[in-house]
């Protein structure tokens, strides 16, 4: 199974497959207005400004999930990033990564990669540790998304290359990207 076997939602509800990204490199993000990682829509546009025209693309779901850093619309999320932050690439329908509701592309997506942990030299490691801890002191042994900004990287043939939590340096992204391109 690869990722071209999914379909998407886009922000104005029609149904797209996967397949329309095929042969490009893919991010995939969870993200929110109203989080700590929110600034991170910055790095995640300066990424699709350097890559896009070398076949790389950002897939962005907002997430309401978490202590609903995500209540606006899909429209207003998307008219927020590219005020805020200049973002150009496509914000999707609004998507849930966790629970019963769990979108299929995102089982497949935790299947392929789980949680590895937290980068510690970031300065919110600790805070998110602290609080997922005090709901599931067992929290690092599921899959589950821990969080909104947590990333996917796919390669040109629809593989799930790696996880990346919130909390990884975007530099450390940006290398993988530039491996697969």
């Amino acid at each position: 199974m690869k990722i071209y076997d999914f379909n998407i939602q886009e922000r104005n509800g029609n149904e797209i497959s996967l397949k329309a990204y095929e042969n490009k490199v893919i991010l995939i993000v969870n993200s929110a207005t109203q989080c700590g990682f929110t600034p991170q829509y910055k790095e995640l546009q300066k990424l699709y400004e350097n890559y896009s025209d070398k076949g790389f693309v950002i897939l962005d779901f907002p997430c309401n999930q978490f202590k609903n850093q995500a209540p606006e619309t899909a429209d207003e999320i998307q008219q927020f990033c590219e005020s805020n932050f200049g973002v150009t690439y496509p914000i999707h329908a609004k998507i849930e990564v966790n629970g019963k509701n769990t979108h299929p592309l995102y089982d497949f997506l935790k299947s392929q990669h789980g949680f590895n942990g937290f980068d510690k030299e970031h300065p919110l490691a600790s805070v998110l540790d602290d609080m997922l801890s005090k709901t599931d002191r067992n929290y690092k042994d599921s899959p589950d998304i821990k969080w909104n900004f947590t990333k996917f990287l796919i390669d040109r043939k629809g593989n799930v290359i790696e996880r990346f939590e919130p909390t990884k340096d975007f530099s450390y992204i940006e290398n993988r990207i530039k491996e697969l391109l």
